[in-house]
């Protein structure tokens, strides 16, 4: 696709500078890891056509479990400015015929699965979405978008200031049929979050991605461990953090024991060579 670019070789996780986006030291015993990354298209093309041409889905392929998410919030060098919270997490999903009953014109819906990358849409009234799915901006009904995926309302995640709703919808109805080279998302969530919040910084190349490292995300491991990652952009920490939601908190904690214990394992190396 056009608007793919390649994936770069990030730094080992010993080369790279840490902090805590609070402005606090961790305590000893908390790991703390920064990278950078650019990433290619996440999520879609691995999803079903909504045209019903292809299988249908199981239904194990859209369970839900709570415990597997990933408490996380991102800071843009001192602000907040997403949070997904243990309070989210523990309100839980919907099915999409309950979130028809709360839904309003301009709320953004983001459905989630196991194993899946998040889905968001753009809810623009009389039971409809748009949302970008498989490089095309479309137009369906909300039941069709879900895929059968549960779903919660996630207007408050990010902190920008929303555009009026009429604006929001507008802003998404103007894309419909927008495919390939013409779109300026990478994913479903960066497309959704430009209709709410009108920021550059979801579209493709918003930011310069050069100098300081500005974006921080830090990822709640447990109650008193976290571990942080550094980001020249929020398209990068986007698709980092979908990265870790499609993976599932499970295999985050065991990929960051992993690349710790490989870390230990090459230091140890060095001190006796």
């Amino acid at each position: 696709m056009g608007n793919q670019v390649e994936k770069l070789t990030h730094l080992s996780y010993a080369e790279v500078p840490t902090a805590d986006p609070n402005g606090f030291d961790p305590e000893d015993d908390c790991p703390r890891i920064g990278v950078s990354y650019i990433f290619s298209n996440d999520d879609d093309d691995q999803d079903d056509s909504l045209e019903g041409t292809e299988r249908e889905p199981k239904e194990e392929d859209n369970q839900y479990d709570k415990g597997n998410e990933l408490e996380c919030a991102v800071y843009y060098r001192e602000d907040c400015v997403y949070e997904r919270s243990l309070k989210l997490i523990e309100m839980g999903t919907q099915s999409p015929e309950n979130l028809l009953n709360k839904c309003k014109p301009g709320d953004l819906i983001e459905f989630v699965a196991n194993g899946q990358y998040p889905h968001w849409v753009v809810y623009v009234g009389d039971f409809q979405v748009v949302h970008l799915h498989r490089a095309e901006v479309m137009n369906n009904f909300l039941a069709d978008a879900s895929q059968g995926r549960r779903g919660r309302i996630v207007n408050d995640l990010y902190k920008f200031r929303p555009l009026n709703p009429d604006v929001v919808v507008q802003n998404a109805m103007e894309q419909v049929g927008a495919k390939d080279r013409e779109l300026n998302w990478r994913n479903s969530e960066c497309f959704a979050a430009w209709c709410k919040f009108g920021k550059r910084e979801f579209k493709i190349g918003g930011e310069i991605r050069i100098g300081k490292q500005p974006y921080r995300m830090k990822v709640q491991l447990s109650e008193k461990k976290s571990h942080v990652l550094e980001f020249q952009s929020l398209e990068d920490l986007i698709m980092e953090k979908r990265r870790n939601d499609q993976t599932g908190r499970a295999a985050v904690l065991q990929e960051l024991s992993n690349h710790l214990n490989s870390t230990d394992g090459i230091k140890n190396d060095q001190d006796y060579s």
